[in-house]
């Protein structure tokens, strides 16, 4: 099915909506393939492929609201799941803060954002990605076996329209690489992973540099010891500091505030961070991997600040929650095929602090470098943060061993404000950060 007919075949769902009662409606339609390829031990271990066309209708009557979604493919399948949405419509509770946006007309086309390619490679260019990336995960001395290593591709199309005149669409592709290497033997095995995703195919980093440096950080943690616990700084690796743009947009999720279960609720232009910081949400980044024209409600999508110079500066907004908070949305609707719009980030980064990374450990005397989390434990309603962790110990300056088995804890309002961000920000996925260093952290060990 082309764009074009997408678009289409939803402006025919919409039109059974208003014919069978609805008082207003919305119809997202998504049509999508995706391939992936997975390989271990140098042979084709699976092969998936899907193909589908979803469509949501959301219907409003009498100010209440319901959601259906299926894969119509008739007349009569419209109406049927356009029936069914309304007589569930008619028996949900009236809700003043539901309804469509006021956007009306055609979405600008998103050509200048470039979310699409032709590239299309085939199972056997993926497949040989994936051998390229084990292959080199196993040329790194220790490294004892892989976990497999991956190549995907994907392509969708996405239209909505709405009763009250918003018609768009737009295409976009994506693609990945992955690998997972294993070093050393019986109980004392590391393991660790690289990966690259990219909207276009030409993007993508080089599979044999991902497989290396998969097998490397696998590698670097073998033998760890344990420590005391102790307050120190904590450094963070750039994969892992993307956490704390993430919990901040979680935070100031316009859903959260409005349920008052956010710890940033009542920080709205107050200092959250040190000065200087600043974390952007930017739907208009050209290639990036969260991109759209449109959002969920057919807003027209601008990049803003959550934070700037330290300050909470915005909440992140769809229709509903901005009424709510008697606010106007800023564009940050998203939602499944099957669910009401909810607030969401886009392209979210913490931007490149002045120190560098190798100046940021020379700075620490007795602390730690995180390179992988797990057992996330964060409240969201207090701030309090738990993880479990292992790194690399760093004393005078230096690293010198891995360690394992430690807990890292604090509360994210100070952790917030005393973090300082390194300069080596890449934009690897949706969210993003510099390495990052918080002081005086509590690390619980031996």
């Amino acid at each position: 099915m082309s764009s074009s007919s997408t678009l289409s075949s939803a402006e025919q769902f919409l039109e059974l909506a208003q014919k069978a009662g609805a008082d207003a409606a919305d119809v997202l339609a998504v049509n999508g393939t995706s391939v992936q390829v997975r390989v271990r031990n140098g042979a084709t271990d699976k092969v998936e492929r899907s193909e589908a066309t979803d469509f949501g209708l959301r219907v409003f009557v009498n100010g209440a609201s319901a959601v259906v979604s299926g894969t119509a493919r008739t007349a009569q399948d419209y109406r049927t799941l356009a029936e069914r949405a309304i007589a569930m419509a008619k028996i949900a509770p009236s809700d003043a803060s539901l309804g469509l946006q006021d956007t009306t007309g055609k979405a600008a086309a998103p050509d200048t954002l470039e979310l699409a390619d032709d590239a299309r490679p085939d199972t056997k260019t993926l497949t040989d990605l994936a051998l390229a990336a084990e292959a080199a995960s196993r040329e790194i001395k220790g490294v004892t076996k892989t976990d497999g290593s991956a190549a995907s591709a994907g392509y969708r199309e996405i239209a909505l329209v709405t009763s009250n005149g918003f018609s768009g669409n737009y295409r976009r592709t994506g693609y990945s690489v992955s690998a997972s290497a294993i070093a050393g033997e019986g109980t004392s095995m590391e393991r660790d992973y690289d990966y690259s995703s990219k909207v276009h195919f030409a993007d993508l980093e080089d599979a044999h540099a991902i497989g290396r440096q998969a097998g490397e950080r696998a590698v670097r943690a073998l033998n760890p010891r344990k420590m005391v616990s102790q307050k120190c700084p904590v450094i963070f690796e750039a994969r892992l500091a993307s956490s704390f743009p993430s919990l901040l947009a979680q935070a100031a999720n316009g859903a959260g505030v409005v349920r008052g279960t956010s710890f940033l609720k009542d920080m709205m232009g107050q200092q959250v961070f040190a000065s200087g910081i600043t974390i952007v949400d930017d739907p208009q980044l050209v290639r990036g991997l969260s991109s759209k024209p449109f959002d969920a409600e057919g807003m027209m999508c601008e990049g803003f600040n959550l934070v700037e110079d330290g300050v909470l500066s915005n909440w992140l907004l769809d229709g509903r929650t901005a009424a709510k908070l008697d606010l106007a949305s800023n564009g940050r609707a998203a939602r499944s095929t099957g669910g009401q719009p909810s607030p969401s980030s886009t392209n979210l980064w913490l931007a490149n602090g002045t120190v560098s990374v190798p100046d940021m450990i020379s700075g620490v005397g007795d602390g730690i470098l995180i390179t992988s989390m797990f057992s996330s434990g964060v409240n969201m309603v207090t701030g309090d943060y738990s993880r479990g962790a292992a790194g690399l110990r760093i004393e005078n300056g230096e690293i010198t061993h891995p360690v394992s088995e430690i807990t890292i804890a604090g509360n994210l309002k100070d952790m917030f404000i005393n973090l300082t961000p390194g300069d080596d920000l890449e934009m690897k996925s949706s969210t993003n950060a510099p390495t990052c260093m918080v002081e005086g952290m509590t690390v619980a060990g031996a």
